[in-house]
């Protein structure tokens, strides 16, 4: 029954278990009640890891990527939506748009929820290295740890949140491969639109070196995927006594 009195909040715990009867039932239905829970949701979690994430260099930058963050889940639920509402049939699994958009916000709506939960981690994770204050000298192998290491945790909360996004597609589909085609195809539509978009609305962690701004003047010069390598190699590459340059 979608009525608005089983819109609420304790929809959210039947998302992270995954359960696939009643989660199937509702991307059946358009609800603009339950997609404004999930958008909730999203900005909460999301919000909540951003600020972590950007309070190590300003609590005006935690501010800023509190509000990005967020931003770039939906305008990436949007994207892949749109992508994939078309993929989708020609993939194997018959889905119309408003399903599409319902099931991956659906996704993205467990991985804020997740972040969200790591978000103290994050928090303590900053607060105890040394602060980001205007030109300190922080070493290179600290800042580019604390980078992979978020990296690593929207990874993890990304795959997570697939997961439980494979079980409604099973559910949908009477065909496990076609399940799988359509989840490649959203996974890929997700890594490059929403990693370019992270790109594109740097800064997250911030520098020492640099103003605190919601925007880089350079914003779209280079790409996700070239700071992530060379994160990867000067870690891999450098002492720990290195320091950031100005």
């Amino acid at each position: 029954m979608d009525t608005a009195s089983t819109i609420s909040f304790d929809q959210v715990p039947v998302l992270l278990r995954g359960e696939s009867v009643p989660i199937a039932a509702w991307v059946e239905r358009w609800s603009t009640r339950r997609v404004l829970l999930y958008v909730s949701v999203i900005f909460m979690g999301a919000g909540l890891y951003g600020a972590s994430m950007g309070w190590w260099r300003d609590p005006r930058q935690a501010l800023y990527v509190a509000i990005k963050f967020p931003l770039i889940i939906l305008l990436t639920t949007l994207g892949n939506a749109l992508l994939n509402g078309m993929l989708a049939p020609l993939l194997g699994l018959n889905l119309r748009f408003t399903q599409s958009l319902q099931a991956i916000l659906m996704s993205f709506t467990i991985a804020s929820a997740i972040l969200g939960a790591f978000s103290p981690l994050i928090g303590f994770l900053v607060w105890n290295v040394q602060p980001m204050r205007p030109g300190a000298q922080i070493p290179v192998q600290t800042y580019l740890s604390i980078q992979l290491t978020h990296v690593t945790a929207i990874a993890f909360a990304g795959v997570a949140a697939n997961l439980r996004l494979m079980q409604l597609l099973n559910r949908l589909s009477s065909n496990a491969s076609a399940a799988r085609r359509v989840l490649f195809s959203w996974l890929a539509g997700n890594l490059f639109l929403g990693s370019q978009l992270v790109w594109i609305l740097r800064p997250f962690i911030g520098s020492p070196f640099l103003e605190v701004q919601f925007l880089r003047p350079n914003a779209f010069q280079g790409n996700f995927y070239e700071s992530v390598y060379y994160s990867i190699r000067h870690l891999i590459a450098i002492g720990g006594a290195a320091l950031l340059p100005p």
